[in-house]
């Protein structure tokens, strides 16, 4: 971060004076925080999708009736949708984010012991519903500190968000290993998760500038910014998509023990964590639409490859290969839709950020109702479609 000298020449010297002497050090200890955030985020997502197995095992499920209980987390986060910007504009960022990771944890925590299908699908309802608005709380304090700080962050807080998914699935994958049942890692991991979250959330920023959180409500896009908003969707698609059926690929349709099946989201969100640390410093260096264009391209052939191949070390290879050609996805198209014009900083994220969390929450029930009616095999080919359309859409990316 820059020192109180250097932020007394931006334009955002008069909101990081408000954070007295130890300017420098509070946006410091804030940028710390949200990382853990993004990474308490990743942690019950990856944690979830380890355990899609499970509740199918659970509640007796096939490949429809799994669909349902996933619209139920996107109907949450649809629910969530028009009101998360003026939920944290309400309550503070602060607020909004201990009070949608508490009820994120105990959605998480409760979906595995409810009695039937329908109870889950509340208890998912509810997850949607505070994952959506934890996920607007951070990207909000991550878009103030690249405000308030003068230089990119935003590829290393998605970094973050990747490493928290890489160690939820590979830890409930070793849990389940060891025999210990879904339901007890599910409620220890919201635990942990839950404490984890409070600690960062009191070194979040005390405070962010007035305009952005009067401007950081959702609205629906036109122009450039429904582009970058499509983009966007089908981008978090893919991740949504890998986050929920890779697992339950590579148990179902290639024979592996759940326990190795979560390597699946574990080798993606890992080499997908690993590009994004060096996504600020490559975007420096590659345009935004080379490298958008390029990955996605990449994406798009490592998962027909792997789908095809029907082998699951190559499907590994393929999915990790695939994680780290989308990982500048999110993070130029999140850059993308502040810088267009006409539209203020603030209402773009917020509209990128909404529109993408909804891709990455209705793709999983999309899947599940094409696996009903062919397999998952030729279902998760949606995966190879949303990044040809990625490579083609990025030359229209405004820069």
């Amino acid at each position: 971060m820059p020192d109180p000298a250097e932020l007394a020449t931006t334009p955002a010297a008069v909101d990081a004076a408000a954070f007295g002497a130890d300017g420098a050090g509070t946006l410091q200890r804030a940028l710390w925080a949200t990382r853990l955030q993004f990474a308490c985020l990743g942690l019950v997502l990856g944690a979830w999708g380890a355990h899609v197995p499970s509740a199918k095992a659970r509640f007796a499920l096939d490949e429809a009736q799994l669909s349902l209980l996933l619209l139920a987390a996107a109907a949450g986060t649809i629910s969530c949708l028009f009101l998360a910007g003026r939920s944290v504009a309400w309550l503070g960022v602060r607020g909004a984010a201990l009070a949608s990771m508490l009820l994120l944890c105990i959605g998480l925590g409760s979906v595995l012991v409810m009695p039937n299908l329908a109870a889950a699908c509340v208890a998912m309802l509810l997850f949607g519903a505070a994952s959506s608005l934890f996920d607007m709380a951070i990207n909000a304090e991550g878009s103030a500190l690249e405000t308030l700080g003068g230089r990119p962050v935003m590829s290393g807080l998605h970094a973050m968000f990747s490493v928290g998914g890489m160690l939820g699935a590979a830890a409930n994958g070793a849990l389940l290993q060891a025999g210990v049942e879904p339901a007890w890692q599910l409620a220890g991991t919201a635990l942990a998760t839950a404490l984890l979250s409070l600690l960062a959330v009191r070194r979040m920023l005390p405070a962010h500038p007035q305009a952005a959180a009067d401007e950081a409500s959702f609205a629906w896009p036109r122009g450039p910014l429904l582009l970058i908003g499509l983009l966007i969707l089908a981008g978090m698609t893919c991740e949504g998509v890998m986050y929920d059926w890779s697992v339950l690929y590579m148990k179902q349709e290639l024979g592996q023990p759940q326990g190795f099946a979560t390597l699946a989201y574990t080798s993606f969100a890992g080499a997908m964590a690993l590009a994004r640390f060096g996504g600020d410093s490559l975007r420096a260096r590659v345009p935004a639409r080379r490298l958008l264009g390029g990955g996605s391209a990449i994406a798009a052939v490592a998962v027909a490859v792997a789908l095809l191949a029907g082998n699951a070390w190559l499907a590994l290879v393929g999915f990790a290969i695939a994680g780290a050609g989308l990982a500048n996805v999110a993070p130029v198209l999140f850059a993308a839709a502040t810088r267009v014009p006409g539209v203020s900083r603030a209402a773009g994220l917020a509209a990128a950020t909404s529109i993408g969390y909804g891709g990455f929450m209705l793709g999983p029930p999309l899947i599940g109702g094409l696996a009903q009616a062919t397999n998952l095999t030729m279902a998760l080919g949606v995966l190879v479609i949303a990044a040809v359309l990625l490579a083609l859409g990025a030359r229209s990316v405004p820069t």
